[in-house]
């Protein structure tokens, strides 16, 4: 059977407060419930109330997914100005510290709090989820096993997050090194069927580890309520054009790697340590850094390496429809990553608020107005 291919976007936002610029968090249920009333289900909370979450419906192409996307931002971006709040999209706040945020009310989060303690009180970070759907699971587990590989080439793309409470970390991705600390994440192993995966996953539920599947949180995994895999390295990007081509590029990778699989050509698997090793060097250093070819044993470029990634999902591009939102990445490598701009304001005005204001202006940049969703069936 093959993938339908269909995708799902989840942006998670920070709420701040415009005249600090800090995060502000205790306003943020009544935001939630205002959310809800308006974009019901597509609206969900996170861990901190400083977090809310949007998510787009199941959407056929990434046309659809781009009109839902900006639209989202749209309305959210309206709530957040009647609520004397702004939406800032970064993955994690240029000066905040997580100690003074307030933890949503919820069992599951209280759960959350209870096993992992300071861990999970200190993930104030803000990402972004792609799903992509891939209906039978013994071909899902076969994609998701070849789509580790670009991973980090992912993470240097959307690297957002180059400040931790009021300091320059160093790292153009400082989100996915503070969701390190968490269990169960990172990049998967590989699984050479789904039976092996099931019993992974049953294993650790049998044994207490978990108590479902959700609690599995790999930069790429299998869903496990819906018919997806779902692309989780990503920060969250500041402008919703760049959330499309990112997904726009995940969508067309998966397409790709079933393209090649359909023709019994398999795609060369790498080890988890070796992957690793890249994701490191794109956290660190972003599009400014080199990754390692592991076939030829060379450094090469990154934004040399995009372009033989661009290169090698050119031929399903236009099958899906999508030629304008990958041209997009381009623009992208050329203007910098959200760390790369940010990192400019900050050296231009040294002033950390200054870079929670260019956030917020990014965020609200061409998305159009506020107006009404098609309210169908999300899952």
């Amino acid at each position: 059977m093959k993938p339908t291919f269909n995708l799902g976007i989840e942006e998670e936002f920070q709420t701040i407060d415009p005249d600090s610029r800090d995060l502000r968090s205790h306003i943020s249920i009544e935001l939630i419930e205002q959310g809800h009333h308006l974009l019901k289900e597509r609206v969900k909370p996170e861990l901190h109330q400083s977090v809310i979450e949007v998510g787009t419906s199941v959407c056929r192409d990434i046309k659809e997914a781009a009109r839902e996307v900006k639209l989202l931002r749209a309305n959210l971006i309206h709530l957040a100005h009647k609520n004397n709040l702004r939406l800032a999209a970064a993955a994690t706040h240029p000066f905040a510290d997580w100690r003074a945020q307030d933890i949503y009310p919820d069992a599951r989060y209280d759960a959350i709090i209870e096993d992992m303690q300071m861990v999970a009180r200190s993930n104030l970070i803000f990402g972004l989820h792609v799903h992509i759907g891939v209906e039978d699971p013994e071909t899902a587990i076969h994609l998701m096993n070849a789509a580790r590989y670009f991973v980090p080439h992912l993470l240097a793309l959307s690297a957002n997050s180059p400040f931790w409470r009021g300091m320059e970390t160093g790292l153009k991705s400082y989100r996915c090194k503070v969701f390190d600390k968490f269990p169960r994440t990172n990049i998967p192993e590989y699984f050479p069927s789904y039976s092996e995966y099931t019993n992974f996953v049953n294993l650790l539920v049998s044994t207490g580890c978990i108590d479902d599947a959700k609690r599995i949180w790999w930069d790429i995994r299998l869903h496990p309520a819906f018919p997806t895999i779902e692309f989780r390295v990503c920060d969250l990007p500041m402008r919703a054009d760049e959330t499309i081509a990112l997904a726009a590029l995940i969508q067309a990778t998966v397409a790709k790697l079933y393209k090649l699989h359909e023709k019994n050509q398999s795609f060369r698997m790498y080890r988890r340590a070796l992957i690793m090793e890249n994701k490191w060097r794109a956290a660190r250093y972003g599009l400014d850094g080199k990754l390692i070819d592991f076939g030829k044993r060379v450094e090469v470029p990154m934004r040399e390496l995009l372009e033989q990634y661009l290169e090698f999902i050119d031929d399903v591009v236009d099958e899906l429809g999508s030629r304008e939102e990958i041209s997009n990445l381009r623009r992208l490598i050329g203007n910098g990553t959200g760390a790369d701009r940010q990192l400019r304001v900050w050296r231009e005005t040294g002033d950390l608020k200054k870079v929670v204001d260019y956030i917020v202006s990014e965020t609200e940049s061409e998305v159009g107005p506020a107006g009404p969703l098609d309210m169908k069936a999300v899952g």
